[in-house]
């Protein structure tokens, strides 16, 4: 029969495990992909899921916008709205984007309708950027001033327009590909921006410069080839407290576009434990990676349960981008990595209990040494006394 005191402390033991078998999971900070701002242009440039080039509201100076993006405070900054739209000699034609599939070495002219929507002329500038997409995946341009050196480099356009009240003014736009142009897709756009000085709200001048543009779709013809590839996978292990509870997995990875085409994608990652209890999730998609760059995603799988080690994969399908004609079927990316997912809260579990366990033993060593020497006083001292005679 186990001693009283042996008895207390396993039950108090029996307490603790219960209280943290209870206890739920501690929400353990996880990382994200980076959130940034959205790109400066809007209408046609900005980016849809099934079609990166459908329109979005016209454009705006919006000074409840200002606010968050350059501290401007002035009530006094007249609101100007205009657009930037596909158009031919005549005026605008319904598109949203120009498309054109040209031999190298082949020219073309092309037309953009820049409408004023206000009661005040306006000079507006106009300029050609090589296209890029931002890392929360919408298409843009560089800053206004950014000398391009791909695509954009192609297009010939006026450097300022001056519309009238209400007026809509049609631009010709140049489309040169070189001679030695790379076959493939080449994005690029035209953008009209209008910089307007404004009061911050400490009292500075700054200059809003605000954005609209026409992506243009560009494809050079010759043999093209599309390829989608896994990169850059890191893993980390975020374990729960709770012992009794699982943790979290957070995965990072690059798609990279190593072909000649525009290509979105789907991504899915898994990640499998040596003891089991595999977990799967599927990335973000995304809207469209151009040739040549790439889009960092990350995951976070709930549910992974600490196996000293588990093993990583990280797939993407890619996927034909709106009206796109991608040559054959793209095949999947893949890549595997690895992450070290150790039993800390468990093994502190154990290291508790072990504690208790040698703590009982150790009380029961000391309680069974004072009863001895208790004992062992007591006969002394009754054979010290002697012989009891009556």
């Amino acid at each position: 029969m186990l001693h009283a005191r042996t008895r207390a402390a396993l039950g108090a033991a029996v307490v603790l495990v219960a209280g943290l078998a209870a206890a739920p999971a501690a929400a353990a900070p996880l990382l994200a992909a980076p959130v940034l701002p959205a790109p400066v242009a809007a209408g046609p440039v900005a980016a849809g899921l099934a079609d990166p080039d459908a329109p979005t509201a016209v454009p705006t100076h919006d000074p409840a916008l200002d606010v968050d993006r350059g501290g401007v405070g002035d009530p006094q900054v007249a609101t100007t709205t205009w657009s930037l739209v596909p158009a031919t000699a005549d005026g605008p034609d319904g598109r949203v984007s120009l498309r054109h599939e040209l031999d190298p070495g082949a020219q073309v002219t092309e037309h953009l309708a820049l409408a004023n929507h206000t009661d005040t002329p306006q000079t507006f500038t106009l300029a050609a950027g090589d296209g890029v997409v931002t890392a929360a995946g919408e298409f843009d341009l560089p800053p206004t001033g950014t000398a391009p050196t791909a695509a954009g480099a192609w297009l010939d356009v006026p450097r300022s327009v001056e519309v009238g009240p209400r007026g809509t003014v049609v631009v010709p736009v140049t489309l040169t590909v070189p001679a030695d142009a790379r076959p493939g897709d080449h994005p690029a756009g035209v953008v009209a921006s209008l910089a307007t000085p404004v009061e911050g709200v400490d009292g500075t001048r700054v200059v809003l410069d605000s954005r609209v543009g026409v992506r243009l779709h560009l494809r050079v013809t010759g043999d093209v080839v599309a390829g989608l590839a896994v990169g850059d996978v890191a893993a980390r292990y975020v374990p729960s407290w709770n012992p009794f509870a699982p943790g979290a997995v957070e995965v990072s990875y690059v798609l990279e576009n190593t072909g000649d085409v525009r290509l979105g994608a789907t991504g899915a990652v898994s990640v499998d434990p040596w003891l089991g209890g595999a977990t799967t999730a599927d990335g973000d998609p995304v809207r469209e990676v151009l040739p040549g760059g790439s889009v960092a995603r990350s995951v976070v799988l709930d549910g992974v349960w600490p196996g000293v080690r588990a093993a990583v994969d990280v797939g993407a399908e890619p996927l034909v981008v709106g009206d796109d004609v991608v040559p054959g079927v793209p095949a999947a990316a893949a890549a595997t990595a690895a992450v070290w997912t150790p039993p800390l809260a468990q093994v502190g579990l154990l290291l508790v209990l072990l504690g208790v366990v040698l703590a009982v033993r150790a009380a029961r060593r000391r309680s069974a040494a004072r009863v001895a020497r208790a004992v062992a006083e007591a006969r002394a001292e009754a054979l010290a006394a002697g012989p009891v005679t009556g």
